[in-house]
């Protein structure tokens, strides 16, 4: 049939309903368009449910599974068949509701959506639960899990919380699925969601890992703060360089957080985060304005980096505008806008009166940066003389040599003997300023010698890497830095006290990156005398006084240590009375006040300070003291090496003075630092033998050697014998130095802040001018 226009005429079609299926369908397309809409979904459910750990596990860019964990509150038994019809919710209960929602999901129509385009299977438990309870959904509804059985839920084993796995996402909508990108875009819109939220809810850990992947794309720690997390994410360039913008604003009744880059960051593409109501969202008009704003201080064509959160009453917010929920609508939206970029405006302007540049030096006599010049050739070869002359990974042959004497304590029987009376003087005048030994001690008081080192049972540990504040973390973590791990009746024990961890922070933040990379990466060159050292790094050469570093080195491994000491075992008790009693024989009382204590009132308060307290100090630092006020044994710091002894009086005293044992963490602190004194590197008594060091090689300098306190029967040793003696100590000391202390330097220490400046450290030459005075030469 045809009209005069020549136009066919059809037959009007009735009006039908539609199929249920295909009305959920329809529907479900509108929220979920891809995987990474039904994560965002479960990821808010998540949030609403009061999860603290939400692991995400993803295949196939999320078509093939999509699974998300958390340990929620979990979901009652008997609201599991109605937990994928649309409509059911336990957010919601009347539509005035709408006006002070305060949580993401409303609508009930998220799982819903997902189980008409995907198989669905929710394990869930609530804490007053026995067991945990599983069910299968498709199209809304239970449905059996193996053909022939029931579909209501099943009794399972499962932790609390909840569990949702969607498996074959869009299998039964092809023209959708084919529409989909290739599955590593899909998974990288998954990470961009877990992103936002993880940087978010800081509160919150976040795991996501593909299926079968031994490790995680992204993990956020529950402690970190927003910061770190930004910094995990986006890099330490980004964070270094945001600033913090806080304001509550009473008359539009909001309030603002966030964290924005300076006049000194800039990229090519806004990084724009925005959170409202903590709901993750879109809004044009303020990224605009905010961009605007950024176009006074950053050059054309780039852009900056903003996070901002806002919070507005729930009665000024519509949320109800799309199933997204992407999009939002709030009351005063140009007046909240402008606030913003006022704030914006007067953080940037405040920040931007100076600004900071870079450098990469750190110890003066640096050469400058050159820059190439015009027509440069940037492929030239780095002349010779800038090449590093060695690598401070090899190690020499007489690391492996055991022939040297053991780096132990000399039997008090075989001290070092003066040669005349006037040697004998000095060295009795030496001793007594360094408060180490007086010449005569009661003949029934011997401190016995260390003979032996008893260590628990170890097992290994395996070097771990990583970054904080881009300051070499991995060298103060407890996997790293603990000499050795010790095992308390088989297991390792993990230190939980605040106190303790936070001392270690304090050493991470104080950590001067350069001269830490410097003993980390450098060349043992040879010993000056008994306090310097020279090391090469790179093209340079440094003088180093070794005691200093090793007093602070052995303070750090006390702390790292802390609970998982072994022994160094007394072959005697040493009483800690008569110990005390020779550091304060040392003393110059002519100074003393009147209301003084007595030295032994004194010595009597130190032995009892540390009876008292014995049971700690053997289970935090393996100190043991007995009940009657003698030693036992001493703490191993680090393996191969034994503390000069010579100084156990002046610590004794010390810890029993300097040590505030009232308090947790100024007690640890105190005490890990007189060890550090104790374990320092320092012989006892200052030698000028005229044939120089035992080999020969280097003569006429002031040299030292180690000597254990005790009894010495002067007269039954020769002049050969004691010759002998002391070149044997001078051997072994500078063994212990260069194969024990410098090797600990380079794998644990990390250099504080001030020591760049005291004179620890001082670089001797550089290499590319020497060459230059050379070739002038």
């Amino acid at each position: 049939m045809a009209r005069n226009d020549d136009r066919a005429v059809y037959p009007v079609a009735h009006i039908k309903r539609l199929d249920e299926n295909v009305v959920n369908r329809i529907a479900a397309g509108e929220i979920i368009h891809r995987p990474s809409n039904a994560l965002k979904e479960m990821i808010e459910n998540s949030l609403d449910a009061q999860a603290t750990s939400i692991q995400i596990t993803v295949k196939d860019g999320g078509l093939k599974l999509l699974q998300i964990q958390d340990n929620g509150v979990g979901i009652h038994k008997e609201d599991l068949p109605m937990v994928c019809e649309r409509f059911a919710t336990s957010k919601l209960e009347c539509y005035e509701d709408l006006s002070n929602i305060a949580t993401y999901g409303f609508r009930g129509e998220a799982l819903a959506s997902i189980s008409h385009v995907a198989h669905v299977t929710v394990t869930t438990k609530t804490n007053d639960s026995p067991c945990a309870w599983r069910a299968f959904y498709s199209d809304g509804k239970l449905v059996p899990g193996k053909p022939g059985t029931s579909a209501d839920p099943k009794p399972c084993a499962g932790n609390q919380g909840t569990q949702i796995v969607v498996e074959d996402l869009f299998y039964n909508v092809p023209t959708r699925r084919k529409a989909l990108k290739s599955s590593s875009d899909e998974y990288n819109r998954i990470l961009d969601i877990v992103h936002k939220y993880a940087i978010h809810n800081s509160r919150v850990s976040f795991t996501c890992k593909k299926q079968g992947a031994n490790t995680a794309d992204i993990h956020t720690p529950s402690s970190a703060k927003t910061l770190d997390n930004i910094r995990y994410v986006f890099g330490a360039t980004i964070a270094k360089e945001l600033l913090e913008m806080e304001h509550t604003d009473s008359r539009w009744d909001f309030k603002l957080e966030g964290l924005v880059s300076n006049a000194n960051f800039s990229t090519k593409k806004m990084i724009f985060l925005l959170f409202i109501n903590h709901r993750s969202v879109d809004s044009s008009n303020l990224k605009r304005a905010v961009e605007a704003v950024y176009t006074e201080y950053l050059p054309r064509g780039t852009h900056p980096f903003v996070y901002l959160s806002l919070e507005i009453k729930p009665e000024n917010v519509d949320v109800n505008v799309h199933p997204t929920k992407r999009e939002v609508h709030f009351l005063n939206e140009d007046k909240i806008i402008q606030t913003v970029c006022e704030v914006l405006q007067s953080r940037l302007a405040d920040a931007n009166q100076s600004r900071t540049f870079y450098t990469q030096t750190f110890l003066p006599g640096a050469p400058p940066v050159s820059t190439p010049g015009p027509g440069s050739n940037k492929s030239t070869k780095a002349p010779e003389h800038k090449l590093v002359r060695t690598d401070s990974r090899t190690r020499t042959l007489d690391a492996f040599i055991t022939h040297l004497p053991a780096p132990t304590a000399i039997p008090p029987n075989e001290i070092y003997q003066p040669e005349d009376a006037e040697e004998a003087t000095r060295v009795e005048e030496s001793s007594r300023k360094r408060l180490k030994i007086v010449d005569h001690l009661n003949q029934d008081t011997q401190v016995s010698t260390i003979t032996t080192v008893e260590e628990r049972t170890t097992t290994s540990v395996d070097e771990e890497e990583g970054d904080v504040n881009d300051v070499r973390p991995d060298r103060m973590s407890e996997s790293n830095l603990a000499p050795h791990k010790i095992t308390h009746k088989g297991r390792t024990v993990e230190v939980r006290l605040t106190s303790v961890l936070e001392l270690r922070d304090e050493v991470r933040q104080s950590c001067h990156k350069g001269l830490t990379d410097v003993f980390a990466e450098h060349t043992f060159v040879g010993l000056v005398d008994d306090v310097l050292a020279i090391i090469q790094h790179q093209t340079k050469l440094y003088l180093v006084d070794y005691q200093n570093l090793s007093q602070e080195l052995f303070y750090q491994l006390a702390l790292q240590g802390f609970s998982n000491f072994g022994f160094i075992q007394l072959s005697q008790p040493a009483s800690i009375f008569d110990l005390v009693m020779i550091a304060l024989e040392a003393e110059d009382t002519s100074a003393w006040p009147n209301d003084m204590m007595s030295k032994e009132e004194i010595a009597e308060e130190c032995r009892k300070i540390l009876v008292e307290r014995r049971d700690m100090l053997l289970e935090y630092f393996s100190f043991h003291v007995s009940e009657a006020g003698e030693i036992l044994s001493l703490p191993v710091l680090l393996r191969g090496y034994v503390p000069n002894v010579d100084k156990l009086p002046l610590f004794l005293l010390r810890i029993g003075s300097e040590v505030d044992w009232d308090a947790e963490k100024p007690c640890f602190e105190g005490f890990s630092r007189e060890l550090g004194l104790l374990y320092a590197l320092e012989p006892s008594i200052p030698l000028e033998p005229s044939s120089g060091w035992n080999d020969g090689d280097e003569q006429g300098h002031h040299h030292t050697v180690p000597m254990v306190i005790g009894l010495a029967d002067r007269s039954k040793s020769s002049q050969g014998d004691s010759s002998k003696q002391a070149n044997e100590a001078m051997a072994a000391y500078r063994w212990v130095v260069q194969h024990v202390v410098f090797p600990a330097l380079k794998e644990h220490f990390v250099a504080p802040q001030a020591m760049a400046g005291d004179g620890t450290i001082v670089q001797l030459a550089n290499l590319p001018d020497l060459y230059r005075v050379f070739e002038r030469c």
